[in-house]
C-alpha cells in the first residue's frame, strides 16, 4: 500500500492508465487477428489490404498514445507484413 500522498496519487493514475491501455491493446490485437484470420482463409486481396490498413492504423494509434514503444510498434507491423507475405495464397481455403 502507498504511504505518502504522492504515492497514493501515482497509484490512482497508474490504475486509470492501465484500464485505458488495456482497451487500446485489446483493440489492436483484434485488428491483427482479423488480418491473420483473413490470410488463413484466403480472402480477396482488396479485403485483406483493408484489414491490414486498419491493423497498422491501430498499431500506430497505440504507439502515439504511449501504449507501445515506437520500436515495438514497428516490430509488430513488420512481423504482420512478413506473415502476410509468407502465408497469403488467394482463393485457398484453410485445411
Amino acid at each position: 500500500m502507498p504511504n505518502t500522498k504522492s504515492a497514493k496519487k501515482r497509484a490512482r493514475q497508474a490504475e486509470k492508465r492501465r484500464i485505458r491501455n488495456r482497451s487500446i491493446r485489446s483493440y489492436t490485437k483484434t485488428m491483427v487477428k482479423k488480418v491473420m484470420k483473413g490470410v488463413d482463409e484466403g480472402i480477396p486481396r482488396e479485403e485483406l489490404e483493408a484489414r491490414m490498413r486498419d491493423a497498422v492504423k491501430a498499431i500506430d494509434k497505440a504507439v502515439s498514445k504511449g501504449v507501445y514503444h515506437r520500436n515495438e510498434g514497428a516490430r509488430r507491423k513488420s512481423r504482420l507484413m512478413a506473415y502476410v507475405n509468407k502465408h497469403y495464397k488467394p482463393g485457398e481455403e484453410a485445411a
